[in-house]
C-alpha cells in the first residue's frame, strides 16, 4: 500500500508547495497544501496535517490534523501511516487504540518502514498491543535489521544467540553482531569477543 506517483503538473505543484513551507511563506504553503489535499494528493494531507500539529496555521485543530492524518495514511504515504500508528499508541491525536496503531505499523512495515518494522518486532517481542510472538517479532526484527536500524541487529543478534524465536545458531548471531558494531553499536564489540569465545570452543 504505497502512494502512487503523480503526474507531474501536481508533483510540481507540490514540489513549489513544500519550498514554500520550508522557507518560511507558511501561509502560501497552507494554502497550496489545503488546494492539493481537497484533490487527494497524499503528501499534502500530511504536511497540512503536520503544520496543524505543530501550530503553523492561525487556527490548529487536532481533529483536523487526525482526519488528514488518516486520509494521507489511506493514501498509502508511508510516513503518514507510521506517524498515525505512534499518535495513536501514544494518544497523541484522542484515546490511545493500540490495535489500531498496529495495523497502522504493519501497514507502512509492509511498505518498508524500517521504524515501523522496529515497532512490530517491539510489540510481537513483548505482547504489547500484540499476540506475544518471538517468531513474528524475529521476522520483523530482521528486515529492520536488514533496512539498517541498529537496535534491530542488535536484537537480532542477541535472538540468534539466545535460540529465541529462531533456532539458536551463534554464526548468524556473530554476523548480526558484527554488522551492528560496524555500524556505531557500543554494545557489539562486547558481544562480538563473547561469541568468538563460545565458537572457539565449539568442536568444528
Amino acid at each position: 500500500m504505497a502512494a502512487a506517483p503523480l503526474p507531474p503538473a501536481l508533483q510540481n505543484e507540490l514540489d513549489r508547495a513544500v519550498i514554500a513551507y520550508e522557507s518560511g511563506q507558511l501561509p502560501a504553503a497552507q494554502k497550496a497544501f489545503e488546494a492539493l489535499a481537497r484533490r487527494g494528493v497524499a503528501a499534502a494531507q500530511y504536511n497540512l496535517a503536520v503544520m496543524h500539529l505543530q501550530g503553523e496555521v492561525p487556527k490548529p485543530d487536532r481533529t483536523r490534523a487526525r482526519g488528514l492524518l488518516q486520509q494521507a495514511a489511506e493514501g498509502g504515504f508511508v510516513t503518514a501511516q507510521f506517524m498515525l500508528a505512534q499518535a495513536l499508541e501514544n494518544g497523541e491525536l484522542g484515546p490511545r487504540d493500540l490495535a489500531l496503531a498496529h495495523r497502522w505499523y504493519e501497514v507502512a512495515a509492509e511498505a518498508g518502514s524500517t521504524e515501523a518494522q522496529l515497532a512490530m518486532g517491539t510489540g510481537h517481542y513483548l505482547g504489547r498491543g500484540l499476540p506475544k510472538d518471538a517468531a513474528r517479532a524475529v521476522h520483523w526484527f530482521r528486515e529492520a535489521a536488514k533496512g539498517g536500524d541498529v537496535g534491530a541487529m542488535y536484537l537480532l543478534a542477541s535472538m540468534y544467540e539466545q535460540g529465541d524465536g529462531v533456532e539458536r545458531d551463534l554464526r548468524l548471531a556473530r554476523y548480526w553482531y558484527g554488522v551492528a558494531a560496524q555500524n556505531g553499536d557500543r554494545a557489539a564489540p562486547g558481544k562480538l569477543r563473547e561469541i568468538d569465545v563460545l565458537l572457539g570452543s565449539q568442536p568444528s
